[in-house]
């Protein structure tokens, strides 16, 4: 992640005791790969609720991205969803903050497609015979090696 880059951080010392839900983007993904590019920020929202010394994060982000498609290598637009993030952290007194950025930014990371397809329909790229096939080798087909 950048120096300066926007930070997610909860004061769990803050949180009421039947928990709070936190809303927004935040742009922590700085992803610079030539067939990846983020734009917009992370949209969250996230319930977080402090049991002991425990804060327990759990909801939704979303994150959209140009990507190029494995089968046809066209670019397309995709929004990564992580419906059911969660994690936990344990705090104490002393240090009751807690910056949720590198989690949030790894969440969307993992959930990015390895092979992004602009549609299940796609056809991908059309094939073509540089050289016209051997002929010899049809008469293969049809020798049976069957008893």
């Amino acid at each position: 992640m950048k120096d300066g880059a926007e930070r997610l951080v909860v004061d769990a010392s803050r949180v009421a005791s039947e928990g709070d839900v936190l809303e927004g983007e935040i742009d922590c993904v700085d992803i610079d790969e030539e067939f990846v590019h983020p734009f917009g920020g992370v949209r969250y929202r996230l319930e977080v609720k402090v049991f002991g010394t425990e804060l327990l994060v759990r909801g939704r982000l979303e994150q959209d991205f140009d990507l190029v498609c494995s089968r046809c290598g066209k670019d397309f637009d995709d929004t990564v969803k992580v419906e059911d993030f969660t994690i936990s952290y344990e705090i104490d007194e002393k240090s009751p903050e807690v910056d949720l950025t590198e989690d949030v930014r790894e969440g969307i990371i993992l959930a990015l497609p390895s092979f992004p397809v602009c549609s299940e329909e796609c056809p991908g790229v059309e094939q073509k015979s540089a050289e016209p096939g051997d002929e010899r080798w049809n008469a293969l087909d049809g020798l049976n090696f069957g008893g």
